[in-house]
């Protein structure tokens, strides 16, 4: 079995930019930390990519806050965790949740059975919706979140989706 690692969004301005938090600052070591756990090859990262015209998103409507807006500085992954990611497959994506992503994956668990492991940011948002595209598109695939190498919005909302993946028999470690 091949163990893969997705890496959520590890983006400034989910870490100490527009929407920070001292809690996806404190990740950060540690999800460096999980990167290096796997092999050249078995890492794929994700990057919310949002236009000039996010405000006028559906999105945008429901959060009004310009963030991760392609090629700014916001938008960049940290670069520690860019650093260890080093050739590893970004994907963007518009969205909270990536098809591209779920394809990707699916066809190459269809060459070789994949355990597929889950860190970043936001637990509540971009994690969970990740986590459950994963499951729906993998349905006996093991799909793992460790939970010390991701933040939430808030705390709250972070053991919220913690638990609401739990009850999609997605498996926290480090909670």
């Amino acid at each position: 079995m091949k163990k893969i690692l997705v890496v959520i969004d590890m983006q400034k301005d989910f870490i100490d930019g527009t929407l920070g938090t001292k809690e996806a600052q404190a990740i950060v070591p540690h999800v460096v930390e999980k990167i290096r756990e796997y092999p050249t090859g078995h890492v794929y990262a994700t990057r919310d990519t949002h236009q000039d015209n996010y405000l006028e998103t559906a999105e945008g409507r429901h959060l009004p806050v310009v963030h991760c807006v392609e090629g700014t500085p916001g938008w960049e992954i940290h670069p520690d965790v860019a650093a260890a990611l080093g050739s590893a497959m970004i994907v963007n994506k518009p969205a909270f949740g990536s098809i591209v992503l779920a394809d990707l994956l699916q066809e190459e668990n269809d060459r070789e059975e994949l355990e597929i492991e889950l860190v970043g940011l936001c637990t509540d948002i971009c994690v969970v919706s990740n986590a459950l595209l994963l499951k729906a598109a993998m349905p006996e695939t093991e799909i793992l979140v460790d939970a010390s190498c991701c933040a939430g919005v808030t705390p709250e909302s972070h053991e919220a989706a913690l638990t609401t993946m739990k009850m999609c028999q997605i498996a926290i470690t480090n909670d």
